[in-house]
């Protein structure tokens, strides 16, 4: 049987406008990145520009998903609703054999924080968690490494339940929020990531101006960029290379000022070792 040739020049053409549709489709793609609450400085106007820079750099449109936990910013990565998330080691960890590191920020030129454990001021006294016995503590996330994990696997490691020791405890949500609750004596204590605590020094020093910070934890990888482990590779190296490109240029160096970061790295899961070994701890103790 002889196709008729018009019938063949028909099949073609409409081969082409798919395939032509397509590639519309993928060059007009919205990059979805979802955060949480531990972004600092003023929220609309630095997420505008930092949208507006990636999508310049990206040649495609970029999309701030805004959330109050981790725990929602996770589901949403995994269901496939975002394509990247700005995430704590803590979730990251936990879903590893899902996700896999985009960049991980530099913070005084390492991409590692600390945990810092906070007291009003005014209180001169404590010298580390034994002293908060029965005492009211703030936590940010259950999900967040400085702001839960830690302190948690810090009592176990003293041979203490967390779960009897203060005589009430709390989630904030935010780091910003354990600062705010520990300065106004809502809480006697709390746990904090300690890069926030830092960039707030900088940019609301009244606030962290009534807290004291006791004690220090050992070093932890940086709060990472994920994504998923099934993420088109083209998708994920453009979105790399956007951020490792921040630092070269100076509208991306105004943007890294203004979260108080050096740039990004591609980091390794070696820096997270640490949190995964915090959180083996925590579920034998459970």
């Amino acid at each position: 049987m002889t196709v008729p040739r018009t019938t063949v020049q028909g099949l073609l053409l409409i081969a082409c406008l798919l395939l032509a549709g397509n590639a519309m489709a993928e060059a007009s793609k919205t990059y979805r990145i979802g955060l949480t609450a531990v972004i600092l400085t003023d929220q609309t106007s630095f997420l505008k520009a930092w949208r507006d820079y990636l999508s310049d750099r990206l040649q495609r449109p970029v999309q701030f998903v805004q959330r109050q936990t981790y725990q929602e910013v996770t589901d949403l990565l995994l269901s496939g609703d975002l394509d990247a998330a700005w995430t704590c080691g803590y979730p990251y960890v936990r879903h590893r054999d899902q996700l896999k590191l985009l960049g991980v920020p530099l913070f005084d030129g390492q991409p590692l924080y600390r945990a810092y454990l906070i007291v009003p001021v005014g209180d001169t006294s404590t010298r580390g968690m034994g002293d908060l016995k029965h005492k009211v503590f703030a936590y940010s996330d259950p999900d967040s490494n400085s702001g839960y994990l830690y302190p948690q696997v810090n009592l176990i490691g003293e041979g203490i339940d967390p779960r009897h020791f203060f005589s009430k405890s709390f989630f904030t949500w935010a780091h910003r929020d354990v600062v705010k609750a520990v300065a106004d004596g809502v809480a006697q204590g709390g746990s904090v990531d300690g890069y926030v605590w830092e960039t707030l020094s900088l940019h609301e020093p009244a606030l962290t101006a009534g807290t004291r910070v006791v004690t220090q934890s050992p070093l932890f990888g940086f709060p990472p960029l994920v994504v998923r482990k099934d993420i088109d590779p083209q998708h994920f190296y453009a979105l790399r290379n956007a951020l490792l490109n921040m630092a070269s240029d100076s509208e991306g160096r105004r943007l890294l000022r203004q979260l108080n970061l050096d740039g990004f790295s591609e980091g390794e899961d070696a820096l997270f070792d640490g949190v995964a070994a915090s959180v083996r701890i925590l579920e034998g103790a459970e």
